[in-house]
This record gives C-alpha cells, structure tokens and sequence, in this order.
C-alpha cells in the first residue's frame, strides 16, 4: 500500500472477513449472525461494510435509526434490517423502506401499529425489545400482556423477533447477574410463546455474549464491536483484527527554543531545545482535545510522537525531538499497532469512542 499522502481511514475487508469468519465460528450451523453496522459502521463505512458481509452470508443487519436503514437500501443492501431505535415521525418512511422497528414501549407499539394499518400493511415484521437489567430501553416482563392485548386482533403486525441486551457480558466478575439476565429473557419468551401461540425468533447476545455466553446464543446474536476487531477484554481481542487504520503525514516541522510554546493558549511551554512536528488531523476529525497535552501520541517511523498542546479543530503538534523524519512522512494514528484500544486508553476512554467519531471528511480508502 503506498504511503499516505493525506489524512486517510483504510478500511481492511479481509480483516472484516477474519472476524466474521471467527465469530460465525462460535455459533451452531442453525444460529442466525446479525451483523451491527450503525453509527457508519463504528465509523467507518456502513456501506461498504454492509455489502461485504451480505457477500459473506451474514443474515441480518441492524442500525440506530431509520436514516442509516435507507443509506443501507440505497447501496443495494437487500437483507432484512433491524432499526433499533425508531422514531415514529419516520415510521411511513421505514415502512416504505422494508426496514423492521424495534418496538420499546407502549406509545412506540401503538404509534407503529397506527402507521402499518395507515399503509395498509399485513404481518409487518416486528421485533419487541425487553429490558432485563441494562435499564435503558425497553418494555418490561409486566408488560407482556399489555402488549398481547395491542396485538391479539392486529392483522397489520407481526411479531418476527423478541430481544434483550445484556448489560455486562463482558466481565465475568458480574457473571451471576447475566445469567439473571438471561433466565429472566426465557422467561420472557416462554411467556410470549404461551400468549401468542407461537414463538418469535430469539436473540439476546452482543460480541461478549457471543465468546463468553454460548448457552444464550438462541436463534441469533448480534455482533457490532467485534466485526470491527475489537472485543471487550485483552483475552476476546487477541483473535480479532482491526479493520481501520488511521493514517495522516508530516506538514510541517518546527525547530522550537527553550521557553518557547506551542499551540492554542500557550499549553505547551518546552524546557528545552525541540522539534515538533505538525499533523492535518484536529478534533473536528475525532481526534478531541482530552488527547491533547502528552496524553496522546502518534507513530512517526515506528516511534511514538506524543501530542504536544492542546488539540487544534483541524491540526495536531507532535514532539519529534528524538525521531528521524521529515515533512511528508507517514504518521500513524491507530491500526494494528498501536490499536485504537490503545490510543484511547491514553484518554481514559474506550476503542467505541475513538473510532465512531471519526468524521467524514477523512477520506475513506478500502483495501
């Protein structure tokens, strides 16, 4: 691959390809693999990532809202997609979408139903959403009755899913509570089955859930973080592989005195004779400004550059005292090494954070 040129976000495929393969690999023949690619695919290109796994036999996709759904149906995704949190002014447009709601509370439902009859619809498929502990969407176990009654005589809708969302499956310090998470979901579905006289599809595990719940895979799980290769521990990243690399260059560099500073608000102040190198990349591409002041740090040349100053909205300012390079030279941000992981955790945050908030005005290269 040539050597950046500009600020670029490469897009591995066959990274895309490893981690689906190996998630896919934890499930049963019959487990469907709903791939998660909201937020523009964790930041990087929903589209093309989307057209890859339905090239690869992913089932299902889900996203956040019913924009990213229509993006999705306007590059050629034909799969069913899950939008997890509707809003009802957008249902006639999901509708005429083929897009599927997930249907949280009682206003929601009843706000669905009253759109699909508008439309004229019959059996819409519909996924009903229980909170069992996450506590931020969701009806109740107490409300299974309130939601059979809206639907017994309902010819419009259908229910084609019933889902949960695990709330800390990734620490297995709080295992005792996600097995409470997941006997109260059968307990759910076991309700839902003997009300309705059939049992909706079933799916409850994210990437966590996936590597370290297999008796809670049902009949689908969802994988968002860990298509991207990222898990939740060092233990379920070291069979994933990142599919972005975030690369800039070199634009200029500064030969910086004893006492002079650097930067927005003098932050930086050197205390002796320095190099800094300048770097077209700011906080208004997601690089914000708690990575700024030795917090954060770039790789120029296979040597880490740390962050010098407060992060400017299109440039950053890296000491490069003790590196060989010039102006032009590659600079990279995250990738395989150093990970996005990595660079977030100079911030205290998360690998979520840093790599959905990548903007898009970095261009995207896919490989």
């Amino acid at each position: 691959m040539p050597k950046a040129q500009e600020t670029i976000l490469e897009i591995d495929l066959k990274a895309l390809s490893h981690n689906f393969n190996h998630l896919k690999s934890k499930l049963n023949a019959n487990t469907k693999f709903l791939a998660v690619v909201k937020a523009y695919g964790y930041g990087s290109d929903a589209c093309e990532i989307a057209l890859h796994l339905q090239e690869l036999g992913v089932d299902y996709f889900a996203v956040a809202y019913v924009k990213e759904g229509v993006a999705l149906r306007d590059a050629g995704i034909t799969l069913p997609i899950l939008v997890l949190h509707p809003q009802p002014v957008n249902f006639k447009t999901l509708i005429e979408r083929c897009l599927e709601p997930s249907l949280y509370n009682a206003k929601v439902l009843r706000a669905f139903i009253d759109a699909a009859k508008d439309e004229k619809q019959k059996d819409y498929p519909v996924h009903i959403k229980f909170n069992t502990g996450l506590n931020r969407i969701g009806f109740g176990e107490n409300d299974i009755d309130n939601i059979h009654t809206s639907l017994i005589n309902v010819k419009s809708v259908r229910i084609k899913s019933i889902f949960s969302h695990m709330a800390a499956s990734e620490d297995l310090n709080e295992k005792d509570f996600t097995l409470s998470q997941i006997a109260s979901f059968k307990t759910i579905c076991d309700k839902i089955s003997k009300l309705f006289g059939y049992l909706p599809m079933q799916h409850m595990c994210n990437t966590s859930g996936i590597l370290n719940y297999p008796e809670a895979h049902f009949d689908m799980v969802r994988s968002g973080i860990g298509l991207y290769g990222f898990g939740n521990s060092e233990k379920e990243s070291q069979d994933l592989k990142p599919i972005a690399t975030l690369k800039s260059v070199i634009s200029q560099i500064h030969l910086i005195k004893k006492g002079e500073t650097v930067g927005y608000n003098r932050a930086y102040k050197s205390d002796t004779f320095q190099k800094t190198a300048t770097i077209p990349i700011g906080h208004a591409d997601g690089i914000g400004r708690q990575y700024g002041n030795g917090k954060g740090f770039v790789t120029i040349n296979g040597k880490r550059a740390p962050i010098v100053g407060n992060v400017c909205m299109d440039m950053i300012m890296v000491n490069i005292t003790d590196i060989e390079c010039q102006e032009g030279d590659e600079v990279i941000i995250f990738g395989q090494h150093p990970t996005a992981e990595v660079f977030s955790k100079s911030a205290n945050t998360i690998s979520y954070e840093i790599i959905t908030a990548m903007s898009q005005r970095i261009k995207r290269v896919i490989l």
